[in-house]
């Protein structure tokens, strides 16, 4: 959501700064935007995607110091005045913002008030007129800016540009990710460290209440009430600088073929399958800790709550201590009571999950254990959470989520194994779970390169009103799954329900014709599933079952769809696999953008 560039240096930077915009195009965004300073501070933007800002951007564009930025809309619409950078009343100041100014429209009557003609709906459009404000009463820009941010209330990532400063840029940082590239007589801003690996994988995380001065020689930073910081270098993981989708025509189609590989990082070093252990160094618990926990949470959005609920069924059956999976959003808005014996786990893929991250502040505040789930090293979760684990999927470019949700599962599964073999396990069981679990990326790999054929199925969604989804136990929460992708990536309306709950509201959708996906692999509820299967078929409803192979259940559906045979802990990696399937296909055969569904943002940093 919202992508932040910034450059200053030798090099022109307009030709760096668009790279950058095209690098984070994955993340969601409606329009774009840059400014860039030399003589005079040039602006320009646009509607549309990045490939739309080129055509107005000269080609002879000069300016060695610049800032960019990708919009996903909140205040106003998708219009050219909306979009950043947005410039002060005389054109001498530009900003690029992510996050919410909460008291935009106050701010914004008094300076109406003042003589301020306003081009723009934006929230953000106050920041650069209040800067400006303040940059005449102190022409230090550092300290203009700090006085600006002291009368905002709300969550930001900013980038200033000024043109009567040509050689510096302002970053400060509040609940909106920023990271500084160090190069040679160069330096580089990124709300996301995917825009930095070209050039440099030498960064700074900038830190919440942080204002960093950025000049072609480094970077400077400082607290917002003045007092300096030393700025901690660290280092990219190599993997970062891999996502480009090489022969795949997708970005999504090519993370659902590394998923096999994305789990064999996950679990490498983390489990001895012949010992029955398993090892989260950084969980930083011992065992005696582990015993002791009286309830588990995990807290997380979307495909991260999917992999939430999958890994609660398996933390409450294997290791019998009480866990829920929770909707992040919800979870602090209803003061949730928070046991000193309770562990929580904050699930997200980017580790900004805006609502995500509100849930650990509010764990936090109510003196909770809580440990982040992500894959994106040092970002906010995982720096503010302190420690946990990082699931190693590498970069997820999509916006809708595949080798990120397997990786989820995978860390949480391990967790579990960690967890029972402390409590309740014995050790053949230990072993015989942590050898199937090892041999989970050879099946997902194996399954992946045979030919799974979908096509029926995508036939009946393209000329439905709905698609209803159905599973039960584990299979509830890949039903879920399997729902939010196709709805995701072909606009499709669908509904998921545990196969139980179909008959107490969803069944009267049902009509002739009305497609139905069932996921029931062979487990302890697969009869159950059938039953309800057999009341869906009873209606004239079209079922499509995903199952394991060689089940006689097949017979009972319109359209089979096998996956390996595994143990019933382990079928949630292989029956979302074909559900992956058939959304990309379905999308491909509706021509809707499958790596940037519309309105779709991949980090939502926003409540």
């Amino acid at each position: 959501m919202c992508g932040i560039v910034g450059y200053i240096g030798e090099r022109l930077a307009a030709p760096i700064l668009l790279e950058g915009l095209r690098r984070l195009e994955y993340r969601g965004y409606d329009s774009a935007g840059i400014a860039v300073t030399s003589e005079t501070l040039d602006v320009h933007k646009q509607v549309g995607r990045v490939k739309d800002l080129l055509a107005v951007v000269p080609e002879d564009l000069h300016g060695k110091a610049g800032i960019a930025h990708t919009r996903w809309a909140t205040h106003g619409g998708v219009t050219v005045e909306n979009a950043h950078p947005h410039i002060d009343a005389e054109g001498k100041i530009a900003v690029v913002h992510n996050g919410i100014i909460e008291n935009a429209t106050i701010l914004r009557e008094r300076l109406e008030d003042e003589g301020v003609v306003f081009r723009s709906e934006t929230d953000t459009e106050v920041l650069s007129h209040l800067i400006a404000k303040c940059l005449k009463e102190q022409p230090d820009p550092v300290m203009a800016l700090r006085a600006a941010l002291r009368l905002v209330r709300g969550t930001w990532g900013i980038a200033v540009l000024f043109e009567d400063h040509p050689n510096t840029i302002i970053a400060a940082r509040n609940g909106s990710p920023l990271v500084i590239g160090l190069g040679d007589g160069e330096t580089f801003l990124a709300s996301d460290p995917h825009a930095l690996v070209p050039y440099t994988r030498r960064v700074v995380y900038l830190q919440d209440g942080e204002i960093a001065l950025i000049s072609a020689s480094g970077v400077t930073t400082q607290l917002l009430d003045g007092d300096a910081r030393d700025p901690v270098i660290e280092t990219l993981e190599a993997e970062w600088a891999e996502a480009e989708k090489g022969d795949f025509p997708h970005f999504m189609l090519k993370e659902m073929h590394e998923q096999a590989q994305a789990l064999r990082r996950c679990l490498s070093g983390r489990v001895v399958a012949e010992d029955g252990r398993a090892n989260l160094g950084g969980l930083e618990l011992s065992s005696r800790e582990m015993v002791n926990i009286q309830r588990i949470g995990l807290l997380g959005c979307g495909t991260a709550h999917y992999a939430c609920r999958v890994g609660a069924t398996a933390i409450e059956q294997l290791a019998r201590v009480p866990a829920l999976a929770e909707v992040a959003s919800e979870f602090r808005h209803r003061n949730p009571v928070i046991h000193p014996q309770s562990l929580y786990f904050a699930v997200s893929q980017s580790g900004e999950t805006a609502d995500t991250l509100g849930a650990v502040r509010e764990v936090q505040i109510k003196g909770g254990q809580v440990r982040g789930v992500v894959n994106v090293v040092g970002s906010t979760i995982a720096r503010e959470c302190g420690s946990g684990v990082y699931i190693h999927s590498g970069p997820e470019m999509a916006v809708a989520s595949t080798k990120a949700f397997s990786n989820m599962v995978a860390a949480l599964y391990v967790f579990t194994l960690q967890l029972a073999r402390a409590r309740t396990l014995a050790p053949h069981e230990a072993r015989a779970f942590a050898e199937e679990l090892m041999m989970v990326p050879d099946l997902v790999e194996s399954y992946l390169q045979q030919e799974v054929n979908v096509a029926p199925v995508v036939e009946w969604i393209q000329d439905c009103r709905s698609v209803l989804f159905l599973g039960r136990g584990l299979s509830a929460a890949v039903a879920a799954e399997g729902a939010l992708k196709l709805m995701e990536l072909a606009y499709v309306p669908c509904l998921s329900y545990p196969s139980g709950e179909m008959k107490h509201g969803p069944i009267a959708l049902l009509e002739q014709g009305s497609p139905v996906i069932v996921i029931a692999p062979e487990d302890e509820v697969r009869d159950k599933t059938l039953s309800n299967l057999q009341e869906c078929r009873a209606r004239g409803a079209r079922v499509a079952l995903i199952h394991t192979e060689g089940d006689p259940i097949a017979k009972h559906a319109d359209v089979s769809i096998s996956v390996p045979r595994t143990s019933r802990w382990f079928t949630p990696f292989l029956t979302v696999l074909p559900l992956q399937l058939l959304a990309y296909q379905t999308a491909l055969a509706m021509g809707r953008d499958i790596d940037r569904p519309r309105n779709l943002a991949k980090s939502v940093t926003v409540e």
